[in-house]
This record gives C-alpha cells, structure tokens and sequence, in this order.
C-alpha cells in the first residue's frame, strides 16, 4: 500500500475487504480482499460511510471483473446503472468504469465530459494499479506497491469508478460511452506525441535565436518560443501549414504528415481560404503570435485552447507559411509578473514609454500595478496601442465606482475580448449573467465565458471573452453598450437614489435616501418600480406625522407588472406596527365595489425595531369590464376607505356608491342614514336589498343625493326650489324607468323621507371646521304617507356608526324621556309606544308629549358594567348633540337659527329632555351639553339632576306604582306591608322601577325574575334576606343580576346567563314552575316563569311579555320580545 492510510479508513476497507472475501465472484482467483483495499486506498472516511460496505465492495470487484482483459493502448469504458437483479448490487446512482493506460489529464478531462453533460459526480475512485498481462490482455497479475518497478511485462494502468446521476435509457448511456471513449483518444493523442511537439518548439526557438540576421523582435519571439516550452504550456496539437498567395485570395494549406497531438486525426485537414484582415495577418513579417482557437479543449480542462503561431520565411524574408501549436497556457503563467515574460516585457516597455512614464513614479507604479493584474491572455494577444489605450483607462478609474468596458475584436475576427469593471458592492452571479445577456445581444455572439477577478480593490474585474461568427462584420457601439452595462449594474437602490434627487433636488433627494433607500426589503425591490418607490416614500414620510397611522393610495396597474385585465386597480396601504389582516381588508374592498385578487405585504424596519408594513392589493372592480377613471376617484376611494378604518363609516354596500354614483363617503352615509330611518319606520325590506337598489340603479342614488344637497346646502341658497324641484322631476322620470315594484319603493321611500326632512346638520362644522361624525334629520312626520299611527309633528333621526337614536315630538311644545334602548332593529316601535302613553299622561302637566331612545352600535364584545356604561355614556351624548344641533336658540326676544342649517319649517325652540329607562342618572350629562351649546334653557333643558329631581332617588314612578300594588292586594285581603307574598319580576336592581319597587316591602319572597342579560331563580327565598341583598345591589353604583350573592339563594335556585343554549332544571325549580323538562332554552324559561302561579307579577323593565289572545305579535310592535310573550290568559299571577 502507498503511504500511511488513516486508522479510521483502515477500519472501513477492512470491512469492505470482508464484504469481497463473503461474494462469490468469478474473480475470486485474484485476492479480492487485497485489491479492494487497494482500489479504495485514496477515497475519504466520508464517501466510504455513507455507502454500505456490501455495494462497494460488489462495486470493485464488477470493475476488476470488467478489466480483466484488454489490450494495451486500448482504453475500455463501461457505462451502466447497476441493480441487484442483474449485477448482484446497486446503487441510486449510474456508473462509469474505465481501464487504459496511466497518463497525464485523465481524470481531469474525464470530469470535464461530465460537466459539459450536466451530470453530478458523486464518487471519483481512480487507483493506479500495476498490471501484467499475458499476450491476450488477460491480467495475470496487479499491485499498487511502489516497491515494485514498471517492466515491460507489467504497466501502470488507471482504473476509474465514478459515479454520476442517474441516466434514464440505454441510449443516453451509450452516448455517453462514446463521449468518454473520444476524450481517452484525445489524451493518448496529446500524450504520445507531447515530445515530439515539445522538441519541434525547441527547435524553432533556437532557429529563430541562432538567426544571425534576426532583429530584436525575432530574437524575442524565439525567447518566447524557449520560454513556453520551459513548462509554461502544455503542447497538445500541432501541424505546419503552407501559405500560397494568389490576386484574388490567399489560401492556408496544412500539411498533413505534419500533424500531432490533438491535430492528428484521421479526417483529412482542409485548406482555408484568407481574404481581408485574415489574408493581411497571414502576410504579416511578425514572427509570432498568439490567439484563442475557436475550439474547446478536450484534454486537461474544458477551455479555448490557445494558438501559438510562428511564420515561416523564405530566404527573401517572405511569409511562405505558419507553424501552428494548440495547447493551454500552464497556471504559473498567470501568477509571474508580466515582466519576466518574454513578448509581454517588450510590450510593458513600449507600453511605459509611449505613456512618458517613468518606472518608479507614482503614474509609472500604478500602471504596473494593472499590468501585474491585467489578464495574461490579454497581455499575450492585444497588440501594443490596444493595450495603451485600455490600460489608461483603468488607471484613470482609481478604484471609482464607476462601470468602464473595454472591448477589443481578436486578429481573426473570431471574439471579442472585452474587460468590465463594476463597483465590487454591485456584482452578483447574477449581474454578471444579465451582463453576460447583454454582450451576446450587442455582438451577435454565440457564446462566451467569464473569468471574475475579486480583489481588495473597489472595482470586480470581469474578462469575457464572446464567440462570433468571422462573417459578422457589424458596428458595435461600445459607448452605448457601456451606458446599458451601468444601468444594469446599478442596483435598485441606485436607481431609487437617482430619482430621488431627480425629484427633489440633491439636499432633499439624499436626506430622504438617506432615511429610506437601505430600509426596502429584497422582495420590495424585486416587484416595486421606481416610480412607485417614489411616491410610497412621499406617503412613508406623511406617515411619520399621521394621527392614524396609515396612508392609501389607488393607483393604475403598473406597466411592468403582469395585467390580470385592462381595468386592473392597484391598493397601496402603509400602516404602522402590524399589518391589517385579509379578513378586516377584504369584506372592506368587496363593500366598495372591488374584489381583491392579491395582496403582498412589504415590512419595513426602522430604528428601534419599528416597523412598518406596505401592502400591496391587486384590485379588480365588481363589475366585470368595468372601466376606472382612476384621477376621478382615487381621492374618494382613499377617503372612504380611511373612514370606513377609523370607524367613522360603516362598512357595506352602501359604501359602492363611493365609485359607481361618483359620492363620497359622507354623502354615502346620508344615503345609509336614511336606510336606517326608512327600515325603523317599518319599511318592509331588508338593509342589504335596500343597498342593492341603490347600487343597481346608481344613477338614482347619486339624484337623491342632488336633491339633498340642493335643498340643506348654506352655500346654494340661490334658486334653491327651482333647482330642487328640476331635480325632482328628474328623479321621476327616472323611478318610472325603474321596473322593479320593489326596487320602485324603497327609492320612492328615500324622495319621500328626503321631501319630509325639514332641517340637517350634515353641513355643520365644528370650531375646528371638522364635520359631525353624525348626521341628524330632523323631518315632517305627517309627510311620510307609510308611518304608523299616531304620526308625531316632527321627530328627530339621529345616526353614526356608533349609535342610532330618534326623538318623537306631538307638538312644538312637549315633554317625555330619553331611554337608552336595547331594541336595535325596532327602537322607534319603543319609542312611539312610550310616547302615546306620555302624551297621555302629560296632558295636565304640557300639552302633548314626547319621548325619546337610542341603541349603541358598538358596545365592546365581552364589556364589563363599567365599559358598558362608558359606552352608553358616549352615545348618549352624541344623541343630545344630534338633538341641539337642530334645535332653535333664543337670545333675548329674538329666535336664532342652528349655524349652518337651512329650515324648511318655523321656529322652533322648544326642546326638553328627561330621565327614563337606563338614564335616570343622566340629566346633568345633558344640561352640561346645553350650556356647552349656551341653549337658552341652560340646566333646565333636562329635568332631574344635581339642580333638579333624581326620578331614581326620590323613587316618583315606583312609589306610585307601589300604591296600586297595596291597593289591589288589600282588596285580596293581604297586607304587602306586614305578610309575606311571592313576586316574579322583569328587569333588575339597578332599574328605577324595579329597583325602588321591590323595596317597597320587606316581606316580598322574590322566586323568579329575568332582563335582557339573565334569568335569576329563588324557589324559596327568605325574604328578610332576600330584601337586605337587593338593598345591597340597589345601592351599588352599577350592578347586574350576577351581582347577587349566590350563597343567599335557595336550594336548586342560580343566576343563568340568557345567551346559554340550554339551562338545566333543578327539582325544586320544576316545581315551582309547574314543568317535568330536565332543561329548558331560556326562552322558554321566561315563558314558564310568566306562566307561573305567584302573587304579583312586577314589570319594570322594557317592553311587551303579555299580549292579548286576539293580538298577533306584529300587532304588539315589540320584535325583540316575540320569542318570550304569552297570552293574558296564560297569566296566573
């Protein structure tokens, strides 16, 4: 074995070697187990573990098999992928087995076969083994021991294994067989005849030299000549060629006999026909020179090899042919200084004169510098004014990041030669391949390869060399192939640089480079344009300083971008912190006419790890083939879409109106204000149909919104009815075109509702100049030919996406309470119930009545009583605002109209509010309001309060109640005062009726009593006990059923929350309602608890659990309750 295998490599062929002894192969004869330790001498630890000792050793032992025979100078090349079906092993991979004679470049040459064919190695096993033979090529003996000597009867042969990726057919491994069996001749070619060629060249070297009448060019030419032949190049062709000249074109013959090395074949050389600039170099007295072939070497490594040509003369000093060697310039020729170089060190002399420079001066040093660089072929082949010209440039450059190309076109027109230098921080494989593109485009090549020089210089240094066809004679315009070199080479951030101070002037334009250029992520710059980079970077700074914190924009698609469609929409949305998710954007777009088709999201970070996100949709409107007018609607589309975020407004179809009727988003929400009036006052159509309609015929909607405007607008007080009623002609014939029955209602609803309104404050501004984010109408009740009776004088809507609420008045003079409502989808229903009994009871105390409600829209999901009541807070203060804002003043003896409100009714200033229903507290939030407004009722607007009546407090509603209640029991013969006496209640203890009522008493035994939010159970309850616990609650400042103290409950008794799917009956709660269920949803829970046999049935809550058995529930007009009313019949309290 040659030298010391490593212990863990001697434990692995160990174990392959026993592998080897275990097959029985039919090479058995030959020691197995020795030539497999041999064979896997040189292979590493790591490729010898990773395959299992059996295929390796079954691997070795199928090549032994394969080269037991061959003749000498004979190569024999198996290529095959095994299986153990047919080999007795196997491996994922295709293998190539080769025996031939040991020579120089094999393994080297073969590797580049494989290369040029795409394919993997995987392993390389190549041991030198010294074989005899006999006389038919059958192996008699083989060792690797360097003890023994090569002799005529043995010879050092190379044995190769290499795997490479799997081929998929028998033909592909046949051509590759060929392939390699072609290369192997090659090298035996340039093998065998390596001295004869090496010795021709030392002879001409010395011919040249000894040449008594040579002048100093030949004598460096025969200086060269020596020079290559010391081991500077590798000879591996050679031929001698006889030049005959004739008037019309010269022609090269080769002389066959002449041929060696790669150039021995046996197709019969052909003669080349010389016109042009290969005729005049063919003439040339230079003795020799030295080019690139147009071949690629098929021995040692896969390159152009290089052609050193040296001309033969006559006696009369006359070129009569060309002694032509190919071969490949050895490496140490790239590393000596140019020089030490024959040839080269006459051109660096010529070179530093003609530039007047001197040697060791700065100048002089610097251009060393790049020679000492520059690419020795380049040395070797571009004559002495190429060189000037080209080296003068890449001094001047002075490691300035500057793109510089510099081309020259080979002496036989065969390349071009071209040196690059990019700014090192811009190349990338990738830049060189796009450049790579370029240069075949501009010179028509068809083909080129790269040498990359990578230094401690600022510049990359890239030498390409690029094939073209001889006959290809055209112009290249090196100036303009430069310019689009250096837009390829600059970066996008370059690009992004430029403009930037394009646009805003070079201070600006770096600051804001400065602030954002690097701060762009990779796949930002892949899919962004630079325009568009430019415009995010004007919007990421207003960013900096929005209240928001986001700015949109709607914009084209981008040319460069692919088109899903003509009408393709692009969203640009920069938000700061998170990015808003698909399901809170998309349901947003979709309600505004578009449809998003993609989204990519950017993160931008920034100082102290801020981030910022960019996202991009793709946009395509509803409608199909619906073209965008994007300068008319980007700013509506943006400010709606930044309403609808913020929550100032809602998000529907409504919000379509926005690009299909031309409306912005506030002139939408009057339209969806008007829906919600329209769908209180009992309207019979759904939300979502009324916005189809409006939608479909958009042309209509956008009229409605004229007439609105024509009629509230301060600023278009001249022809205001004249221009209105052509309006509403208009709007006429246009319903009469509509063919739909329903579609023709509900838009004849909106004129009505829109004729009926007699004041809006959707033109007020705040101090300011904000806009209200609510709207209110104040309208004709006895206008609106569809309202229920009795029909209010006028009332109040009042709508934000926040809450909803109206005001019903009799007369210009009344009084009623504002309630906070929980009917969300019939509140005006509630409130004109309320109001027919106020205007009842008022009658002694005003003339008519009134009454008033909202529903918060928002409250938070989960609210505590706290939240809740913050929220209800809020809304009730927007409610009161949506009321004043309508509302007449009076200074003095003079009336004075609302700011910025046009009246289409009298003067009316009379406004009054109370306490009801959920604000028995609120009454100084509305006087604080009214002296906000300097309302010329002052703390009087609102009844109650620090500076009046607490309804809560002094208990005036429950005290009277409580009278009829001891009434009606002592004519039963009970006393409430003194026995005790069994109540189901509706509302709880924090209610001004309920609350107060049920401590009227102390001997109520409370068993059953329910709200909007629980169901509370008590079947036997102490009423001592009872009494003290909701005393408690009473007196807390805000409280709920859950409140309650469950341990003072009774057995079976609990507090269950009305959004349970199902409560479970205990035994004792079965009986006291009269039922054998095991459980109950709570609906009908609350409907045996009214069912249930008990002696006062106390309502202090909001709306109608007993009808009369004639009544329908629509009759009753309470919605919200129709899952839990009973008959009167079904009473038993």
């Amino acid at each position: 074995m040659q030298g010391k295998i490593p212990v863990e490599r001697q434990r692995i062929l160990i174990k392959i070697a026993k592998q080897a002894e275990r097959i029985k192969k039919r090479s058995a004869s030959l020691a197995s187990n020795k030539f497999v330790i041999e064979y896997f001498h040189g292979v590493a630890e790591d490729d010898l573990r990773s395959r299992a000792a059996r295929d390796l050793a079954s691997g070795a032992l199928a090549h032994l098999h394969f080269g037991r025979q061959r003749r000498r100078q004979q190569p024999i090349v198996r290529v095959y992928t095994p299986t153990v079906k047919a080999d007795g092993w196997t491996t994922s991979h295709s293998v190539v087995d080769v025996v031939t004679d040991d020579m120089p470049f094999l393994v080297d040459s073969l590797a580049s076969v494989f290369a040029k064919q795409g394919l993997a190695v995987h392993l390389t096993v190549h041991p030198v083994l010294k074989v005899k033979r006999d006389a038919h090529g059958s192996i008699v003996a083989l060792s690797t021991s360097s003890d023994e000597k090569t002799t005529e009867k043995t010879i050092d042969e190379s044995w190769q294994h290499i795997e490479i990726d799997q081929l998929a057919d028998a033909a592909s491994l046949e051509q590759l067989r060929d392939k390699l069996l072609s290369t192997l001749d090659d090298v035996r070619r340039a093998c065998t005849d390596w001295r004869a060629m090496h010795d021709r060249a030392r002879l001409l070297a010395a011919e040249l030299k000894s040449n008594p009448r040579s002048d100093a060019e030949v004598k460096e030419a025969g200086a060269l000549i020596e020079w290559l032949a010391d081991n500077h190049f590798t000879f591996l062709g050679y031929r001698e060629y006889t030049l005959k000249r004739s008037n019309e074109a010269d022609i090269l013959e080769p002389l066959p006999t002449t041929s060696l090395g790669l150039l021995r074949t046996k197709r019969r050389p052909q003669a080349v026909e010389l016109t042009g600039a290969l005729r005049a170099q063919a003439r040339s007295v230079e003795p020799v020179f030295i080019s690139k072939s147009n071949s690629l070497s098929t021995v040692h490594r896969s390159v152009y090899l290089d052609h050193l040509g040296i001309k033969r003369f006559d006696k009369t000093g006359r070129v009569v042919g060309e002694h032509r060697f190919l071969g490949l310039f050895t490496s140490n020729v790239y590393q000596l200084s140019p020089r030490d170089i024959p040839l080269i060190r006459r051109k660096v002399t010529q070179l530093i004169e003609n530039l007047g420079l001197v040697a060791n001066s700065h100048d002089g040093k610097a251009v060393m510098h790049v020679l000492d660089t520059y690419p020795r072929d380049e040395l070797f082949q571009a004559d002495v004014n190429d060189l000037i010209e080209a080296v003068r440039g890449v001094v001047n450059l002075y490691d300035r990041q500057q793109v510089r190309l510099f081309v020259r076109r080979d002496r036989f027109q065969r390349f071009y030669s071209c040196l690059l230098y990019v700014p090192r921080d811009r190349y990338s494989t990738q830049v060189r391949e796009r450049i790579e593109t370029l240069m075949l485009d501009a010179m028509n090549g068809t083909g080129i390869e790269s040498q990359v020089q990578l230094s401690d210089s600022a510049l990359a240094r890239v030498h390409m060399l690029v094939r073209c066809r001889v006959e290809d004679q055209h112009r290249l315009d090196v100036v303009a192939l430069e310019k689009t070199i250096r837009d390829t080479v600059q970066t996008w951030q370059d690009h992004l640089r430029s403009a930037l101070i394009a646009r805003h002037g070079e201070s600006r334009g770096l600051a804001l480079a400065r602030s954002w250029v690097a701060t762009f992520p990779a796949a930002y710059q892949d899919d962004v344009s630079i325009a568009v980079a430019l415009d995010d970077i004007e919007h990421l700074e207003a960013l900096q300083t929005a209240s928001d914190g986001q700015q949109l924009r709607l914009l084209k698609h981008n040319d460069t971008e692919e088109l899903i469609r003509e009408s393709t929409l692009r969203l640009r949305l920069l938000r700061t912190g998170v990015p808003i998710s698909l399901s809170d954007a998309l349901p947003v777009l979709e309600h505004l006419g578009l449809r998003a088709l993609t989204e990519r999201p950017y993160r931008i970070v920034l100082a102290g790890q801020r981030s910022i996100w960019i996202q991009d949709f793709e946009l395509s409107p509803r409608i199909a083939d619906a073209t965008i007018n994007i300068a008319d609607v980007a700013t509506r589309f943006r400010d709606a879409y930044l309403a609808i975020d913020s929550g100032r407004a809602e998000s529907d179809d409504f919000n379509c109106l926005v690009l299909d009727a031309g409306l912005n988003w506030r002139e939408v929400s009057v339209l969806r204000a008007y829906a919600r009036y329209l769908l209180q006052t009992g309207l019979p159509f759904s939300q979502s149909y009324m916005e189809r309609t409006l939608v479909q015929h958009a042309s209509v909607a956008a009229a409605l919104w004229q007439l609105f405007a024509q009629q509230f607008d301060p600023l278009l007080s001249k022809s205001r009815e004249l221009q209105s009623k052509v309006i509403r002609e208009k709007l006429l014939r246009a319903l009469d075109q509509v063919a739909a029955q329903d579609e023709d209602r509900i838009l004849r609803a909106y004129l009505a509702a829109i004729d009926a309104t007699l004041r809006t404050n959707y033109y007020q501004r705040d101090a300011l100049r904000e806009v209200r984010p609510y709207i209110s109408f104040k309208l004709d009740s006895r206008r609106l030919p569809d309202l229920p009776l009795p029909k209010p004088l006028v009332e109040i809507f009042v709508y934000s996406p926040r809450v909803e609420g109206i005001h019903l008045r009799m007369g210009k003079v009344a009084r009623g309470g504002i309630r906070w409502s929980d009917r969300r989808e019939d509140f005006r229903t509630e409130v004109l119930g309320l109001m027919k009994a106020q205007n009842v009871k008022n009658t002694v105390i005003v003339p008519v009545g009134a009454k008033g409600g909202f529903v918060p829209k928002c409250m938070p999901s989960g609210a505590t009583v706290e939240d809740r009541q913050r929220e209800g807070v809020a809304c009730y203060r927007t409610f009161i605002r949506g009321l004043l804002d309508l509302t007449d003043n009076i200074r003095g003896n003079r009336i004075e109209p609302p700011i910025d409100v046009v009246r289409r009714d009298a003067d009316d200033p009379y406004l009054v509010v109370a306490a009801d229903k959920g604000t028995a507290t609120f009454s100084d939030i509305a006087n604080g309001i009214s002296l906000e407004y300097d309302f010329w009722l002052g703390d009087a607007f609102a009844s109650g309060g620090s500076a009046g009546y607490d309804h809560k407090k002094m208990a005036i509603t429950a005290r009277g109640a409580w009278e009829c209640v001891k009434r009606h029991f002592r004519e039963l013969g009970v006393d409430t005062q003194t026995q005790d006496f069994t109540v189901v209640g509706i509302g709880d203890m924090a209610g001004d009726v309920f609350g107060n009522g049920l401590l009227r008493s102390k001997y109520i035994r409370l068993q059953a009593a329910f709200n909007h939010q629980h169901i509370f159970l008590d079947p036997e309850p102490d009423a001592a006990t009872s009494f003290a616990e909701r005393e408690r609650l009473f007196n807390l400042p805000r409280s709920t059923w859950e409140d309650y103290n469950s341990k003072l409950i009774s057995k079976g008794g609990g507090i269950f929350s009305r959004a349970a799917k199902s409560i479970a009956l205990s035994p004792p709660v079965k009986t006291l309602l009269g039922v054998s269920d095991a459980s109950m949803s709570p609906q009908a829970l609350i409907k045996a608890i009214l069912r249930m046999p008990v002696d006062l049935l106390w309502n202090g809550g909001i709306g109608t659990y007993v009808k009369a058995g004639s009544e329908t529930h629509a009759e009753v007009g309470d919605r919200s309750n129709d899952g839990v009313r009973i008959n009167g019949e079904e009473l038993r309290c």
